[in-house]
């Protein structure tokens, strides 16, 4: 079953918006970046990122957020835990966040 994964970002005060751009287009090339290690090929089903534009005022303190679909929680664990090109974001992004938060699930399971 599918697995969605949902990530919201804070940042860090001095971060410019031209860092912030960086952020989001290196996230945005995880969709072809990351490569599953049997098959050789992106695993990431969707991804989709973009800036919070709620007007509910109850975002705070994320600015903005993303929502990656994979096939099951064997990708999405892989992705977590080894997949090269993430873990390369994840030291890139580390350094511009005050927060971030992830919430992952499976359409329909409560």
């Amino acid at each position: 079953m599918a697995i969605i994964h949902l990530v919201f970002f804070a940042w860090k005060p001095d971060v410019s918006k031209e860092q912030v751009y960086e952020v989001l287009t290196r996230l945005q090339a995880l969709e072809q970046d990351c490569i599953h290690p049997t098959s050789k090929k992106p695993y990431i089903k969707s991804l989709k990122a973009g800036s919070n534009n709620s007007p509910e005022g109850v975002s705070d303190p994320y600015t903005h957020g993303f929502v990656v679909e994979f096939e099951g929680a064997e990708d999405r664990d892989y992705y977590v835990d080894k997949d090269p090109a993430h873990t390369d974001f994840k030291s890139f992004v580390g350094p511009h966040l005050a927060s971030v938060k992830v919430v992952d699930f499976e359409p329909g399971v409560f």
